[in-house]
């Protein structure tokens, strides 16, 4: 038994116990000597977002190996700031994943951009949680991350990252970041971007193959139409060389979920500067900004949510989108804006409490499917964001239930990728890291309640909202113990 794995067997066989040994084996399982594969089989090398998650869910096993997570993320960050979504291993086969990468060709990249030389990436980006990430994995053991020098490596990092969404990204001048690639938000095949993806020439058929369909169904998984017209996206922006000025992006959206993580991260690197002796008040200045122009560009008060704004035609994107919900763990958001968003979650869009965690679309819309990808199941991630959201604005009644579910789904469905919202079902991959992660998470949130009830939810105050440092139950002396051996080598 691994060091990972002693710092997960807390004393007692209960059920809180049993979660965190079942947690920990999936993402000892996952590891790939570095950092954290999302799943051994369909996607076998280090994602972005995928590793901030799973840094979050880890900083409670092993508050080390978390940093390392990040660590490891930052080291193949470009030189224009960008924080590419996926980091390739190179003992992986080319033909284990697509794109691979011999079709993203970073290293002979123009080096304006500034692609490392050293590792292939792919050249766009996914949400910007990383330096809230990066400030709860400090919280989880202040003494070891000071001991380290953690935060005073990862902060040019973050705010290089940050300057790059704020500048080069911001392709609608209103001072919000843009998405170029419905992958970057991270809701792929949402119904959200039906109608953007629409003007998008498809790659043509035979050019690509698509390796995720040996390992999942096809009626889970995104379209060969979608499938074609993101390869045709990332071919033009890579044959521009990533350049977002000199791209003809034919799509192009303000993302809710996607600048309200930038926001809440920006706070989180306020707190960052603050221990570093940088300059915090100007991340502050930056986290208003933005937060004005979320709420002026995206907030709906009609539809009581935030929508997406298409910059091809500059108008909204119709539509209830979990997207939408996530702005609710922006700090300082309106507390009327905050009490429509909850109503819509709780209403018959989202049947938050009537149905399995939070759909990804609109349970009443005729482009919901239960069952494929983002266009309906409901995702872990997302859980924890709107969980997060409920808790910051006082809804701890409703995010208690949501945790609830959040705890015995995971486990029952083996940590599956996400679920069917009706009946519950797992579906995609099992054993899925973020999965795992979040869940030891919320774990550590619930307090006893997890092992003593399965209704009743005590609030976890202020010392989940601010995380909590150290000294919290199950974190054993020595789990910070640097490269926690263990796990199995890179998928192949």
């Amino acid at each position: 038994m691994t060091a990972v794995l002693e710092a997960a067997a807390a004393p007692g066989t209960g059920r809180r116990a049993h979660l965190r040994r079942a947690a920990a084996h999936v993402l000892l399982g996952n590891w790939a000597g570095t950092a954290t594969v999302p799943s051994r089989a369909l996607y076998p090398h280090q994602w972005s977002w995928d590793s901030a998650f799973v840094a979050i869910g880890l900083r409670h096993l092993a508050p080390r190996r978390a940093q390392r997570e990040l660590e490891t993320l930052l080291g193949a960050q470009w030189g224009d700031g960008r924080i590419p979504h996926i980091v390739f291993n190179p003992s992986v086969p080319l033909g284990a994943y697509f794109p691979s990468p011999d079709f993203w060709r970073s290293s002979g990249t123009d080096r304006a951009a500034g692609a490392p030389s050293t590792v292939e990436t792919s050249g766009i980006v996914q949400p910007p949680v990383h330096a809230l990430a990066a400030w709860l994995v400090h919280l989880a053991d202040p003494a070891e991350s000071r001991r380290r020098g953690f935060l005073p490596r990862v902060y040019p990092g973050l705010a290089a990252w940050h300057r790059y969404l704020a500048s080069s990204r911001d392709l609608g001048g209103g001072g919000l970041a843009a998405v170029v690639h419905p992958w970057e938000p991270g809701l792929d095949n949402s119904p959200s971007w039906d109608a953007s993806l629409a003007r998008v020439e498809p790659a043509p058929r035979g050019s690509f193959r698509r390796a995720d369909l040996d390992h999942g169904s096809p009626a889970d998984r995104p379209t060969d139409l979608d499938y074609a017209r993101y390869v045709r996206l990332a071919a033009t922006y890579r044959d521009h060389a990533y350049d977002d000025a000199r791209t003809p992006h034919a799509f192009a959206v303000e993302d809710p979920c996607f600048n309200a993580l930038l926001i809440a991260s920006e706070h989180a690197l306020a707190a960052i500067a603050r221990v570093v002796g940088a300059d915090e008040e100007a991340h502050r200045r930056r986290a208003a900004a933005a937060t004005r122009a979320l709420l002026d560009r995206l907030w709906d008060p009609a539809a009581g949510v935030f929508l997406p704004r298409d910059l091809v035609t500059d108008e909204p994107v119709a539509g209830y989108g979990v997207s939408g919900l996530v702005p609710l763990i922006v700090p300082g958001l309106p507390e009327d804006v905050a009490a429509a968003l909850t109503r819509t979650a709780l209403g018959p869009r989202f049947g938050l409490g009537r149905v399995h965690l939070v759909p990804s679309y609109d349970l009443t819309s005729r482009e919901f499917d239960g069952n494929r990808y983002w266009r309906g199941p409901s995702w872990f991630n997302m859980a924890w964001l709107v969980h997060r959201g409920l808790v910051r604005h006082g809804e701890t009644a409703t995010a208690g239930r949501l945790r609830a579910q959040a705890l015995d789904a995971a486990v029952r469905t083996g940590f599956a990728e996400y679920l069917e919202p009706y009946t519950g079902e797992g579906r995609g991959v099992r054993r899925f890291s973020w999965t795992a992660a979040l869940a030891l998470d919320l774990l550590q949130s619930s307090g006893d309640a997890y092992e003593s009830s399965g209704d009743a939810y005590e609030s976890s105050g202020d010392a989940y909202e601010d995380g909590a440092p150290g000294g919290t139950p199950g974190n054993v002396p020595g789990s910070a113990s640097e490269g926690v051996p263990g796990g199995e080598g890179p998928a192949r």
